[in-house]
């Protein structure tokens, strides 16, 4: 059988944890912006539900985030849950975590540039006629960025860095604001307070769309050996939950105190909470930082993605043998190791995602969080396999606990209908790959794509 390995390039192996740490962090940070008010929509601008409805979901962060820490410690090496599905179920298993990830990578960059319009337009409210066009240049603008390789982790861990700082100014400035008067009847969210949480949260659980980077991205940390691997997965992952966590319960708890509803269609829910409780430069500062920060976590998934079809691409070795299942064009690369090719194919997919929901990130965020959540469900049933092989009573439970909640957010998703096209995407995708990898001649490796797209 024949091996389906990429080339080892060089990354950013010494840039220390702690950047590696915060570069990972970008997306889960980054969806903090766009995620409590997406909440709040689907409660029909309640605001007395939006606190238990972010803590539902950030306790299911929790719960996915423990069951993230063993598989992390199972696959020092990198993988996530490619690495554990085809392990745990067989190899050609592996293309659905792997098709979900496609799918999520094209959505981030799509939502992450309009969300990234968003706050520019929050600002600059003349901008608002051309929406369209801002975010579909961003989504371009990231692409061409990503030219440069991973030289983007220094940006990313700094855009997240800043963004931090100045979301905890923005919540000590709350606390010195006044919050503003109830005008009006309480919003009616349409079902009774459980029903009414219960049907809101999976459309804010884009906080966890990047718990699944840390299990992959350790595979860049080439100078470690595994047990140093194990141990900066695990607290990467432990830092994006007190961080994310912290923030956005933070930064709810300020928008129900201060009276943060819905906002109008030119700004955003956070713009106005940083609006009502800081100063105009404060504010300026944050709104930057805020669409910085939201670029950065697009170009992330500009790297992965295209590393993700590079590691698939066919390639010949020089005894003559050649490997992979997808046209070799995809894994051509530039002197910074950029697979271009790929990054043209998420760009025109992102753009054309970007467009057709009119730029606008809430209209997005339907159909986000999907995707990446059936790639959750398959790892956790493969860490329960391997729980219950090996007579783990305690990890069966955690495992367990954690496949029935995120298959209940998917139920739940499914119930509102537009996920069911991300979802629907992601299996299309699983099933063509699964279909060129027996065309091919089924080469072994697929279950480490994920491990070897980062290397």
């Amino acid at each position: 059988m024949t091996q389906l390995k990429g080339r080892r390039a060089p990354g950013a192996h010494s840039r220390g944890a702690l950047l590696f740490a915060f570069a990972v962090m970008a997306d889960p940070v980054s969806s903090v912006a766009y995620a409590i008010e997406a909440a709040l929509r689907a409660l029909h601008g309640d605001l007395a539900l939006l606190l238990p409805t972010m803590a539902l979901v950030v306790a299911i962060v929790v719960l996915v985030i423990v069951n993230y820490s063993q598989l992390v410690a199972r696959y020092p090496q990198g993988g996530g849950a490619a690495a554990a599905t085809g392990e745990a179920f067989g190899e050609g298993t592996a293309f659905v975590p792997i098709g979900a990830l496609i799918v999520d990578f094209v959505l981030t960059i799509a939502i992450s540039s309009a969300a990234g319009a968003s706050a520019v337009i929050a600002f600059f409210p003349a901008l608002a006629p051309w929406r369209v066009i801002i975010a579909v240049v961003l989504v371009v603008g990231v692409a061409g960025g990503t030219w440069f390789g991973h030289l983007g982790r220094t940006v990313f861990a700094v855009m997240t860095v800043g963004f931090i700082a100045l979301a905890v100014v923005v919540l000590i400035s709350a606390f010195f604001a006044d919050a503003a008067p109830a005008t009006g009847p309480a919003p009616d969210p349409g079902h009774s307070p459980l029903v009414a949480v219960a049907l809101a949260f999976p459309v804010a659980m884009a906080l966890a769309t990047g718990i699944e980077a840390p299990s992959s991205a350790i595979a860049q940390l080439g100078q470690l050996d595994d047990p140093g691997r194990r141990r900066f997965g695990r607290v990467t992952l432990w830092l994006t939950l007190g961080v994310v966590g912290t923030i956005t319960l933070g930064l709810t708890a300020q928008a129900v105190r201060l009276g943060i509803g819905v906002p109008h269609q030119d700004t955003t829910q956070i713009a106005e909470l940083a609006r009502a409780a800081t100063t105009t430069p404060v504010f300026a500062a944050f709104q930057l930082t805020t669409a910085l920060l939201l670029l950065s976590a697009a170009s992330s998934s500009f790297q992965a993605g295209p590393g993700l079809f590079k590691a698939l691409a066919r390639r010949r070795h020089a005894d003559g043998t050649s490997t992979g299942i997808l046209p070799g064009w995809l894994g051509r690369t530039n002197h910074h190791h950029t697979p271009y090719w790929g990054v043209v194919v998420f760009m025109a997919a992102a753009a054309l995602v970007t467009a057709a929901a009119g730029g606008r990130d809430q209209e997005l965020v339907l159909f986000y969080a999907a995707s990446v959540f059936v790639s959750f469900l398959a790892g956790l049933l493969a860490m329960a396999r391997f729980s219950w092989r090996e007579r783990r009573i305690t990890f069966l439970v955690i495992n367990f606990a954690g496949a029935l909640a995120v298959g209940f957010t998917l139920a739940v998703n499914l119930t509102r209908g537009d996920p069911i096209v991300s979802i629907a995407a992601a299996l299309l995708i699983a099933a063509a790959l699964y279909w060129l990898w027996v065309r091919s001649g089924r080469p072994r490796g697929i279950r480490n794509i994920a491990a070897d797209a980062e290397e």
